[in-house]
């Protein structure tokens, strides 16, 4: 295992200190439920709750917990004017899913584990799959020292990077790997963290990445929170062309955000604003020779699901340019990309690399998201979202839109 080459630590070291200057203060591939990630940390927050059967005869604490969901899509794609779902196309607008995901928790004194299995299946009796599962989680973890207002964790295993970096533009894919995580608290200051690891990309070219991600929240009491992210996808000198396209990131990610409690509304309020940039960019001819390398969202969420009748509104809009984040990895609206195209590759697991007029991928958009959830009662949550998009830069690649609606029943156990 490689560790970061000298000039990219500096790198590291430089942006991580530069988050928390004045100015700042002012997976394994995987495309089967691209929907479900762009979920509110709301759900998440309410689904936690549900994690109440505890067993302590092993001598520590085994809770199990559930969630089965009825999903309905209505779904519209277009690639220069032609449709890419419906009538005379191979995949339908109207889709319909069941799915169960299964939780295990298991925490003693100074460790814990937690397994998430997901089985994700269409709806059907002749469209209908019945053996889509999926390994999404699977972890264990140590504490490693402890004192009155710090800490510091050791996990290893599986997990989205979406489950432990923040973004609503990137960390779609596994993290497969090692995580140090350190945690302080100051009492005038604020809440401080400082979460990096190393994982896998591609065992069979013995190939690494490093991310690392670094917060101050509740900034001197206030609301306002800062966090700033580094993931290096390029740690591998000797590539082909394919894969030095491929991997040539060196993503940073600046937000600020604002969380208040209005006294009219009576419900949480949060307002965030992120920038993303790619160091690595280059012009090449299949950006039409710009660097496309940046990437941006801003939006607010409303409320909190903790008993019947509660909601959750969450809203923000998207930018995300050709190069910002590596397409495999690009999370957020997207455009659809029902045929699963790559940017740099024809197809996302291909060698075949693409022109500046067919480029696909998720990348390379503009768009907007709405999620609102509503708890019908302590256990089953209304979920309606609404994304919408369209190409960012009409210079690359071929002028896309994208529109879905969806509807899903969550039952939390």
């Amino acid at each position: 295992m490689r560790f970061l080459r000298p000039a990219r630590f500096k790198l590291f070291t430089a942006l991580s200190l530069l988050a928390f200057s004045p100015f700042a203060f002012t997976d394994t591939i995987d495309r089967e439920n691209d929907g479900q990630d762009i979920d509110v940390a709301a759900v998440r927050e309410w689904m936690n709750t549900k994690r109440q059967v505890s067993i302590k005869e092993i001598g520590g604490n085994l809770s199990l917990s559930g969630e089965v969901r009825t999903e309905f899509q209505k779904t519209g794609e277009t690639n220069d004017g032609i449709s890419q779902r419906g009538s005379g196309t191979k995949y339908p607008s109207s889709t319909y899913d069941v799915a169960v995901n299964i939780m295990l928790d298991y925490r003693n004194d100074r460790t814990w584990s937690a397994i998430k299995l997901e089985f994700d299946n269409d709806a059907g009796i002749f469209s209908g799959t019945t053996n889509k599962i999926k390994l999404s989680k699977a972890y264990f973890g140590a504490r490693a020292f402890e004192g009155d207002s710090y800490y510091a964790d050791f996990e290893a295993g599986r997990r989205k990077l979406g489950n432990i970096f923040d973004s609503k533009l990137q960390f779609s894919s596994f993290f497969d790997g090692i995580l140090l995580k350190y945690d302080q608290s100051f009492e005038r200051v604020g809440d401080f963290y400082l979460h990096a690891g190393v994982f896998v990309i591609n065992e069979k070219a013995n190939q690494y990445g490093y991310v690392g991600e670094t917060g101050l929240m509740n900034i001197a009491g206030s609301g306002l929170y800062t966090k700033f992210s580094v993931i290096d996808w390029d740690t591998k000198d000797e590539q082909g062309v394919v894969d030095q396209r491929r991997f040539d990131f060196l993503v940073s990610q600046l937000i600020l955000g604002y969380k208040f409690y209005p006294s009219k509304l009576q419900k949480q309020v949060t307002i965030y604003l992120s920038g993303l940039y790619n160091t690595n960019a280059k012009k090449l001819e299949v950006t039409d020779y710009k660097r496309a390398n940046w990437g941006s969202y801003i939006g607010f969420s409303i409320g909190e699901l903790k008993r019947k009748g509660d909601w959750a509104l969450d809203a923000n809009y998207q930018f995300l340019a050709a190069q910002c984040v590596p397409d495999f990895d690009a999370s957020g609206v997207g455009l659809g990309n029902v045929n699963n195209s790559g940017f740099y590759t024809t197809e996302l697991n291909n060698s075949t690399l693409t022109t500046k007029s067919n480029a696909g991928g998720n990348v390379n958009f503009r768009g907007v998201s709405i999620t609102l959830d509503y708890l019908l009662s302590n256990n089953l949550n209304l979920q309606q979202q609404w994304l919408q998009s369209v190409t960012l830069d009409d210079d690359i690649g071929p002028y896309r839109k994208f529109k879905q609606y969806e509807i899903e029943f969550i039952y939390g156990f």
